[in-house]
Parts: C-alpha cells; structure tokens; sequence
C-alpha cells in the first residue's frame, strides 16, 4: 500500500479535485437559498395582495351582507310596476304584479305599497286577479297602506286594478280613463238602415 506522502503528486490532484467539487457545492447551496428565499418572498406578497384583496371585498360588500342578515333594515315603502299592456303573455301580467304584491307584503319593513301605474290597459281578466289580491291584502294587513301613483295613462284594466288601491295621485296631464269597454257600434250600419 502506497503512502499519500510517497506520491506527492497524487495528493495534489486530490486536493486540486476537492477545492473545485467544494466551490460548486456551495454555489449550487448558495443558488438553492437563494431560490428558496425568492420563493418565500413571492408567495408571502402574493398572501399578503390575496388579503388584502379579500378586505376591499369584506368591505365592499358588508353592507350587503349586513342587510341580507336583518341587521339594520330600514323601513321602506315597496314600489310595485303596473307598466304596459296588462295580458298573460306581457310583462305586466297578474302572476307577476301578485308576486311583487306578495313579496312586499312579507317583509316586515314594508310599511306601504306603491302601485307605479302607467298602462292603457288590457286583459279584465288579469286585471281582475290584481284587483282581488289587492283586496285580500288590505282584509289581511288593513294597516298596510295601498297607494297608486299614476304617470301618463291610467285606463281600463289599470284602472280596475288601482280602484282597489286606498288612494289614486295623478298628474294634471295624466290620462285617466274608464272601467269596461266602449262599443260605438257593430258594424251594420248599412243592414241597419235598410231593414229601418
């Protein structure tokens, strides 16, 4: 067995070999950190822009979820629209108006009901829903005022349904017109003279 000191040579090689294998270690650890370091200060600014982006929100929306909880509801007056051709197939139709109706009448910050009146009319029929559910709600809640306000035209089928209401405003130029229909004439009135 050689002696490291009999081979000056081999020693020195050895030695050349450890320095460069030790310099790139520590390199490589000194890149791995440094890396690692970098990670950790991105994902602590990424949580800390995720947190404070989930503030702006929290406080964004709490006065949202503050009033969805019940908490500090005011009392309000409920604006049900009666706007358009009252018919089944339109927007103004009676399961609808009944249904605003309804939900106004279930929140027990509703202290008075708005009918926002403005259509020529249509069905009797429809009309004739809103009406009786109108009048069922001032037999079941007589405290719970049923205003209608009227903005341009107020006829007809309209008008039954605001006849059920505790008062009617108007403007001095709104058009306001009847209950039922109006029938001038048939039609025959050439047969007619002819058989006078």
């Amino acid at each position: 067995m050689e002696n490291q000191q009999d081979n000056p040579i081999k020693t020195d090689v050895t030695r050349k070999s450890g320095w460069e294998r030790e310099v790139i270690e520590k390199l490589a650890l000194a890149a791995i950190t440094e890396q690692t370091r970098a990670r950790r200060w991105s994902v602590f600014f990424k949580s800390l822009i995720f947190l404070y982006l989930i503030a702006v929100f929290g406080v964004a929306m709490y006065p949202t979820i503050k009033q969805d909880m019940g908490g500090n509801s005011k009392d309000h007056t409920a604006v049900v629209d009666v706007v358009g051709v009252i018919a089944e197939d339109k927007d103004s139709n009676a399961a609808s108006i009944i249904e605003s109706l309804r939900d106004a009448v279930k929140d027990k910050h509703t202290k008075g009901i708005i009918l926002h009146s403005n259509s020529p009319g249509g069905s009797p029929v429809q009309s004739a829903y809103v009406y009786e559910e109108i009048r069922n709600i001032k037999k079941d809640h007589p405290n719970l005022p049923v205003y209608a306000v009227v903005s341009d035209i107020c006829a007809s089928g309209c008008y039954y349904i605001a006849s059920a209401s505790d008062k009617i405003f108007v403007n001095q130029s709104s058009l306001i017109g009847s209950i039922g229909v109006l029938m001038d004439g048939f039609g025959f009135v050439d047969g007619m003279q002819k058989l006078a």
